[in-house]
């Protein structure tokens, strides 16, 4: 009864994969919402969008954007959709991993969003599995 944690280990491989994407997909929504919410109101984070050249309106509008992904990453819709937040979500990462070299930031910026794209690819990767598994499994 000390190693139930094993248990995981036994269980199957379809059981496993649930339970590993539900673990991607809550912190990787959890890092974008908490992103959102420090974009809407950490002066220092508005700072940092101004250092990058972006306007004060894209701030705002880029943190709607992530709270409706994370939305329809949680929410049991159309797989259609999910794949349109996902790849939303590659651009926004993306696009912020250039935004940050091309202005000579260091990892100590761009980290953050490379760390949040594994969170992203591991998410994604599990989803598309899970999408592929047969109705039955």
């Amino acid at each position: 009864n000390h190693f139930k944690w094993l248990d995981f280990f036994t269980m199957p491989a379809s059981r496993r994969l649930v339970i590993g994407f539900w673990i991607a997909t809550a912190l990787f929504c959890l890092q974008i919402a908490f992103t959102a919410y420090a974009q809407l109101r950490l002066p220092q984070v508005a700072e940092a969008f101004t250092h990058l050249g972006f306007p004060a309106y894209f701030r705002v509008e880029l943190s709607c954007a992530k709270l409706v992904g994370v939305v329809l990453l949680l929410a049991p819709v159309p797989a259609r959709l999910k794949e349109w937040a996902y790849a939303g979500f590659a651009i926004t990462l993306g696009s912020a991993l250039i935004a940050h070299l091309s202005v000579g930031d260091g990892p100590e910026a761009w980290g953050w969003a490379a760390g949040t794209g594994v969170l992203w690819g591991l998410s994604y990767f599990l989803w598309r599995r899970l999408e592929a598994m047969p109705a039955s499994a």
